[in-house]
């Protein structure tokens, strides 16, 4: 890596005017997508040089470049309260493909262990989510991301599983499971918006409890707003979800979706499904076996669980003499005792959406 560092020092010189390189520094990491080289100026500025290491990191990089241009304007615009990476050069590494030079952001990557319900880091990364939704579609539109309506992006999902079916290395019971979610209709209403499309623990820097920049919108479209809380509704701890919620609705300026949470869990399990698709057109057999570990692990954990989105009431038998001869409530005409236990929380419908825990860190995208 070291040899590689001083390599890409060099290309930074050439690709960012007056850059007088004295040192590399962090980080000093490699991925299966990029390289990354931290570097010291003469000024004591820090930078980072991202190169991409095949032709698809590539593309990647250069249609991130638009969407970072227009993100910029809505930072200085006050519409987002994190800082984003702002390009000063560009150049190809000897391979051929691109290479970007930038600042280094502050902070340090999220730690899940620091998400707590309550104010704090929790709080900071809804609001922060809550800000990417509220940015104008136009704004990805006019960097040329992608644009999907809510049923496009369903046939896409759908498009996926039938894919991961094809490999037979899905479980029957997931299986069923995302098909009838998919073709539930009432989950697919809802607005499209500007998302990130790939935000995990590495993508978010934080600084003093606070959300500090955010990186990597390379995947980057207008979609469905479930999609940048996946990871969260997969990995975070239990009790931080109800004071991510509130902190998300509170800075929208319309009212989430009631499937927005069930959308959310359902693109957590593809993730890992999308994982065993991304071994499969690498050839990766470690990455298939890794992927097939967590689909049955998966799959043991959701046997018990309801499907995903709306469910069917139970409806026990119930001893209606006893129950009138026990309960004071029979004097007003009750049929019979409240049950505490299944009364909706305030802002529920009838309807309720069962959320099934998804224990475990799932991958959030192609690249882990």
């Amino acid at each position: 890596m070291a040899q590689i560092s001083l390599q890409l020092a060099a290309l930074a010189t050439s690709a960012v005017r007056g850059l007088d390189v004295v040192a590399t520094r962090p980080p000093q990491r490699s991925t299966p997508d990029f390289l990354y080289c931290g570097l010291l100026d003469a000024r004591g500025r820090h930078w980072v040089v991202q190169a991409a290491r095949h032709p698809a990191a590539s593309t990647a990089l250069d249609s991130e470049l638009p969407i970072l241009s227009q993100l910029d304007i809505a930072v200085r615009e006050d519409r987002l309260g994190f800082d984003v990476v702002r390009p000063e050069g560009t150049a190809e590494v000897p391979n051929g493909h691109r290479m970007v030079v930038y600042r280094e952001l502050p902070g340090r990557a999220l730690e899940m262990s620091s998400l707590r319900a309550g104010p704090g880091p929790t709080a900071e990364l809804g609001r922060a989510i809550a800000e990417i939704h509220e940015l104008p579609p136009a704004l990805f539109d006019s960097a040329h991301a992608p644009v999907y309506d809510a049923d496009s992006y369903r046939r896409r999902r759908l498009a996926e599983v039938d894919d991961a079916a094809r490999t037979s290395k899905v479980p029957p019971i997931l299986l069923a499971r995302w098909e009838r979610a998919l073709e539930d209709v009432a989950l697919w209403h809802f607005t499209t918006v500007p998302v990130h499309g790939d935000l995990a623990a590495e993508n978010v820097q934080m600084s003093n409890g606070a959300v500090a920049s955010i990186v990597n919108w390379s995947n980057a479209h207008v979609g469905d707003p479930a999609e940048d809380l996946a990871w969260l509704y997969a990995a975070a701890p239990e009790d931080a979800l109800d004071t991510l919620d509130e902190a998300y609705a509170l800075g929208r300026s319309m009212r989430p979706d009631e499937h927005l949470g069930s959308r959310a869990i359902l693109y957590s399990e593809l993730a890992v499904a999308r994982w065993l698709l991304h071994g499969v057109r690498l050839g990766d057999q470690e990455v298939i076996a890794d992927a097939e570990v967590m689909l049955h692990s998966l799959a043991r954990q959701v046997a018990d669980s309801g499907p995903i989105g709306r469910t069917e009431p139970v409806i026990e038998e119930i001893d209606w003499v006893e129950a009138a001869a026990q309960s004071e409530w029979a004097v007003s005409g009750s049929l019979g005792p409240v049950d505490d236990e299944n009364t909706a929380r305030p802002g529920s419908t009838d309807e309720t959406d069962e959320i099934p825990v998804v224990a475990g860190e799932t991958p959030d995208s192609a690249a882990r």
